[in-house]
């Protein structure tokens, strides 16, 4: 699950930019205390050799980034608890540890095959949809059944996780069933003869552990994914999950295979950097991929036909000038004058594929609130992007945001400082100077 969806928002082409480093890839806002396992150290933990059910367990458990949403921040890893943001109300992940009273201990493989293959639980009750059945759906029974098999190795953990808060009548789970039979059904994988072993792989990946679609695909008032517009972009909780289709301007269609590879395995390539829910995406699941995985996938993204391609924009002059004073000002010392950036340290905007979506919300969000790139074990020392909330008005911000979305080669609808208030609000970030104590923020 990925946990701006509420899973799952995602800044999958990330804008993440940097200015400053941390030692050793640690997060301060999610370092745990000396008694709790990391995620890290949980994932990495070797498997006792000839246990090659664990260990394909444990790659499918990084494949699925079951850490991301099943671990709250400063908790123990896998043991739940993290408030997952739906348009419906939070929904709390359960803690995956195997501890008897409050985890899976005691769950048996045929129950857990039926949580990821239909949505139920062990005593038949529905699982709300923010839980990725719909795409876990495709695992095989041998696959769940390693999955339980390493889950049940990882350290048992006490705890129980808060009540969802859900509003009636999206509190009563047998709702649930309605929305199965519109939106859902159950079926393993099913391989296309006609592609390549590699091209199956890939989509196997994407499809069905990696459940990409569930924040990468645009979605109805009843929270199901629009059909015929696969990937091609979500909006949830406040970040934008972009277009991952072949679109040459707001998609892949311009990146090549091995900069899809560099930017999962290291969470950065020439074009952009991984941040905003992202960055634990590829953290703690793409990053630690075989190539040989990171490579299928690839290639099945690659094939995917390209979105609609939107009206040229035609932005106000007099905002285009205020706004390219303003990036002179705040932003060329990292981006400098033409947007070309520093690739791999300040990713270029000129041809960012963020900076040009049809919702503007991710650009708007970094403005504000700042960004911080994904840590990876060939690039630890994340970098961070400050907030300039408390620095810019929002009519500030939105002629910076247009200008940067309508200026070398770039082009996308303009942004309205009606636009910026609505997200101020939203993250509830002060116009004040930040204090001493405070870092960046607003």
């Amino acid at each position: 699950m990925r946990r701006a969806l509420a899973l799952a928002a995602a800044l999958a082409l990330g804008l993440g930019l940097g200015v400053t480093g941390i030692a050793a890839g640690q997060d301060p806002s999610k370092t745990p205390s000396p008694a709790v396992l990391s995620p890290f150290n949980l994932l990495n933990r070797p498997v006792p050799s000839g246990q090659a059910e664990l260990e394909r367990g444990r790659q499918l458990t990084i494949q699925g980034d079951c850490v991301s949403c099943h671990t709250r921040d400063g908790g123990e890893a896998m043991a739940g608890g993290l408030g997952l943001n739906t348009p419906f109300g939070v929904v709390y992940s359960p803690n995956l540890t195997p501890d008897a009273q409050t985890g899976i201990g005691n769950w048996t493989p045929e129950q857990f095959y039926r949580a990821m293959h239909e949505g139920k639980d062990p005593q038949g009750r529905f699982l709300y949809p923010v839980f990725p059945y719909v795409y876990f759906t495709q695992i095989s029974r041998a696959d769940t059944d390693a999955i339980l098999a390493y889950l049940k190795t990882v350290p048992a953990v006490s705890y129980t996780p808060p009540a969802n808060r859900m509003p009636f009548p999206f509190n009563i789970r047998a709702l649930v069933w309605g929305w199965n039979l519109l939106f859902f059904r159950a079926h393993d994988f099913r391989p296309d003869p006609s592609q390549s072993a590699e091209w199956n792989r890939g989509a196997f990946l994407v499809s069905g552990p990696g459940h990409c679609a569930q924040c990468h695909t645009p979605t109805n008032f009843l929270g199901a994914n629009v059909t015929g517009k696969p990937f091609h972009g979500g909006f949830l909780d406040n970040w934008l999950a972009p277009d991952l289709t072949g679109n040459p301007r707001t998609g892949l269609g311009s990146w090549s295979q091995a900069e899809i590879v560099e930017y999962l395995k290291t969470g950065r390539n020439p074009r952009a950097q991984a941040g905003g829910p992202m960055a634990e995406v590829v953290s703690w699941s793409t990053s630690l991929m075989s190539d040989a995985d990171l490579d299928a996938i690839a290639v099945y993204l690659k094939s995917i036909p390209a979105s609609p391609t939107a009206a040229p924009a035609s932005p106000e002059p007099a905002a285009m000038k205020r706004g390219g004073e303003i990036f002179s000002d705040a932003c060329a010392s990292c981006h400098l004058d033409a947007g070309k950036g520093q690739p791999r340290f300040f990713p270029p905007v000129a041809g960012n594929t963020v900076t040009q979506q049809a919702n503007p919300g991710t650009l708007i969000h970094l403005i504000l609130g700042g960004g911080r790139t994904a840590p990876t074990q060939s690039r630890p020392s994340p970098l961070t992007m400050p907030s300039f909330a408390w620095k810019l008005t929002d009519p500030q911000i939105a002629d910076v945001a247009t200008y940067v979305r309508n200026s070398w080669g770039n082009s996308a609808a303009p942004v309205s400082a009606g636009d910026v208030a609505r997200m101020r609000g939203k993250l509830k970030l002060s116009t004040s100077p930040p204090t001493a104590n405070s870092g960046d923020g607003g």
